[in-house]
């Protein structure tokens, strides 16, 4: 049998290689190398160290990724989850990329000039071309913007172009200036202006995200509604082009793309992604070598923690409970409070994650960005709505008064990975033993269709998660202005929209101390109305064999980047 095996995973080793010639990825302080984030190494012969199985597939180069949620979409206008994201960066490159340390560094754009005001950057893009031959042109920018805020696209991120300062894409995106009034114009093919509202410290860092990636209008065009659905309806400029993608596939592959204008630094011949939602059959496979990167949950962290190839990195993702205030009984403020106190944040990240990540007590994550004094928003801000059982009791009491009720019943809906599960039902225990007459249902869904249910308001609870764009607290706070297609529990403030329309293109935007302080209060408010329950900021224990190095990871904008990966 052990013959047979090695037999078989030669044999398919072998037609994915030959396959793969015929078709011809912050200024936060969590980013890292793998090199930077290894534990150090133990004797401990019980960590379970992972085999090397795979000789075949190492000479091949083809890096094997766990993911274990399936991609949402391919389309970079559309696209909003952190794993469409690492498969799209992996494909197309914007005018920035991000290098190791989490800064911008000039990608489509070989030369930039800024305005001494900060409100014009002109492009000079370099000769680069698209996977089907044709030249990377400023129009493909323009292209991809304008549909970027278009209102008739609707997409989730066009509040982004107005993160970015980008002139007129609120007004675009209201449906008030016609898109071609958007501030971005292609002088000629190789010539791109930008022109801001107002200046944006971020913004270089901004253009790596996905959101502002090209896509060619007559490729765009030609593929219709079938665009971002296949190897044949998707284009790459990247380091690597799609080879077999379906939508929900459970296993996608990239080549090395030949005509990458930086082709020569890539060292891998292709990345196989593999969706596996079970984390103990996602071991397996790590162990059998039929995967090269791998992420670990729960009992398995005590178990593999020991081993040289683990790692454990703190990402920038929030999770969080969402209360849908147009439900019954969650618009009362004590009833949110008393939900958001009961449960033991301490046991989930400790007992049930255990893979390091840390209790949320804030809205804002920490090592998320540096402030005009130098020093992390957490450093200098507090914390709301730490668990205390006994004070949501008294809430749930008042609650009870004030809405007539004694008891309610919820649904919480999930997206059906182990981990969220295991999240899920511990919260569900704590809450229905620490508010009597509480009850949560929880209902378990793929991750796309919990987050449709959410974005139109079909949910009563939900659990969630965002991960930072960029590195300003302003990724997290705008998701709850009045409106914003984010703000799944519909809450509305208007002292808290004042504040962030200033902190975006008012006043406060030109005065950074002032606009610092003011993202502080703005927090502030969201935590005092219960708007979310934080439960933890998440961490990442990961198994990276070997002969692997170079995998980036960072915690703002896209994840995991793997141009520099390399396999020994």
């Amino acid at each position: 049998m052990k013959f047979a095996k090695k037999l078989i995973t030669l044999l398919l080793a072998m037609v994915l290689m030959f396959s793969l010639v015929a078709c011809a990825k912050s200024n936060s302080s969590d980013t890292s190398n793998t090199s930077a984030t290894k534990v150090p190494e133990s004797t401990n012969d019980n960590a379970g160290s992972s085999t090397n199985t795979d000789s075949a597939a190492t000479a091949s180069k083809v890096l094997k990724v766990h993911f274990d949620v399936e991609v949402a979409s391919m389309d970079p206008q559309i696209a909003t989850d952190g794993t469409s994201f690492e498969v799209i960066a992996a494909i197309t490159e914007g005018l920035y990329s991000i290098d190791a340390a989490g800064s911008p560094i000039l990608a489509m754009a070989e030369t930039v000039d800024k305005s001494e005001d900060g409100l014009t950057y002109t492009f000079k893009l370099r000769d680069a071309q698209w996977s089907n031959g044709t030249p990377v042109t400023a129009n493909d920018f323009v292209f991809a913007w304008r549909r970027l805020v278009d209102p008739t696209v609707a997409s989730e991120y066009a509040f982004i172009a107005e993160i970015a300062g980008i002139k007129n894409a609120a007004a675009i995106t209201a449906g008030e200036v016609a898109v071609d009034q958007l501030g971005v114009v292609a002088q000629d093919d190789k010539t791109l202006v930008v022109t801001l509202d107002v200046p944006v410290p971020f913004f270089e860092s901004l253009m790596a995200f996905p959101s502002f990636l090209p896509v060619n209008e007559a490729f765009f065009t030609a593929a219709g509604d079938s665009f971002g659905t296949s190897p044949e309806t998707i284009l790459s400029n990247g380091p690597f082009t799609i080879t077999a993608y379906e939508p929900a596939a459970t296993t996608i592959t990239l080549a090395k793309n030949p005509t990458y204008w930086d082709a020569s630094k890539v060292a891998l011949d292709g990345i196989q992604y593999q969706v596996i939602k079970d984390s103990q059959q996602a071991m397996l496979s790590y162990q059998n070598g039929d995967l090269d990167v791998a992420t670990l949950s729960g009992e398995q962290v005590e178990q593999f923690q020991a081993d040289p190839e683990f790692h454990n990195i703190m990402a920038g993702y929030l999770w969080y409970l969402s209360p849908n205030q147009k439900v019954a009984g969650l618009e009362n403020l004590n009833l949110r409070k008393a939900l958001a106190l009961s449960y033991d944040k301490a046991a989930i990240a400790n007992n049930i994650l255990k893979d390091g990540s840390i209790v949320a007590d804030f809205a804002v994550p920490t090592l998320l960005a540096t402030g005009p004094d130098g020093k992390d928003f957490r450093e200098t801000t507090g914390t709301y709505l730490s668990t205390d059982k006994a004070k949501a009791l008294e809430y749930w009491q008042a609650a009870q008064a004030e809405l007539g009720v004694s008891t309610l019943k919820y649904t919480m809906i999930v997206e059906d990975t182990e981990s969220a599960i295991n999240v899920a039902q511990f919260i569900q225990s704590e809450i229905q033993t620490t508010l009597p007459g509480i009850t949560i249902e929880i209902q378990t869904m793929p991750k796309k269709n919990r987050v449709e249910r959410m974005q139109q308001g079909d949910f009563e609870l939900g659990l969630t998660r965002w991960g930072p764009d960029y590195a300003d607290p302003m990724t997290y706070l705008d998701m709850w202005t009045t409106g914003s297609p984010n703000n799944y529990g519909f809450w509305s403030n208007a002292d808290y929209d004042a504040i962030i329309e200033s902190a975006k293109k008012g006043d406060l935007a030109l005065d950074l101390e002032a606009r610092w302080e003011a993202l502080k209060k703005a927090e502030t408010i969201v935590m005092d109305e219960a708007v979310i329950f934080p439960v933890y900021q998440k961490g990442d224990a990961v198994m990276i064999k070997s002969k692997v190095s170079g995998v980036e990871f960072h915690s703002v904008g896209i994840n995991r980047i793997y141009k520099n990966t390399t396999i020994n």
